[in-house]
């Protein structure tokens, strides 16, 4: 048996003052239509704002269902928003901001499983990471360099 480590880098800003002037228009923008979530179950918004290599912004945000499974989470709709318009333009940047409306969410909300693997699926589509902040309601913000910092192990075609 061989014993691997696997290692995450990802910078932590302490506020949303100290990001890059760009990066808190772009959070702004996911703060936005976070606010215009459709998340009367779970009470659980979310808003994502991508940065297209065009300088085009696609937003999305999560919209649920009263059968949980046919909801989608904001970064997939964005997401599948920005492959369906602008199939050829790649994706460099993801600003995410979560709230709660049953408490202040102040920790960093990162992408469920399933936004994980649609992320990896559009880096290895477009050959590129994809930049992505992350934040809660208000507090902290992350950066991940890639997807790959925040699941190493990803499935891709490769497999296939």
């Amino acid at each position: 048996m061989k014993e691997i480590e696997i290692k995450s880098v990802l910078q932590v800003y302490d506020s949303f003052d100290e990001l890059p002037k760009d990066i808190q228009q772009l959070m702004r923008e996911s703060t936005k239509i976070r606010d215009k979530a459709y998340a009367p179950y779970s009470k659980f918004l979310v808003g994502a704002a991508l940065l297209l290599e065009n300088g085009e912004v696609v937003l999305g945000n999560n919209q649920e269902n009263a059968c949980y499974p046919s909801g989608l989470c904001a970064e997939r709709t964005a997401i599948y928003f920005a492959g369906a318009n602008f199939p050829e333009i790649a994706i460099t940047t993801m600003a995410l901001s979560a709230k709660s409306l049953k408490y202040n969410l102040i920790t960093p909300t990162p992408p469920c499983g399933a936004c994980r693997q649609a992320i990896a699926e559009y880096e290895q589509k477009q050959n590129s990471p994809i930049v992505i902040y992350f934040m809660g309601e208000t507090g902290k913000v992350v950066k991940s360099s890639s997807l790959a910092n925040i699941m190493p192990l990803v499935f891709d075609n490769s497999y296939l």
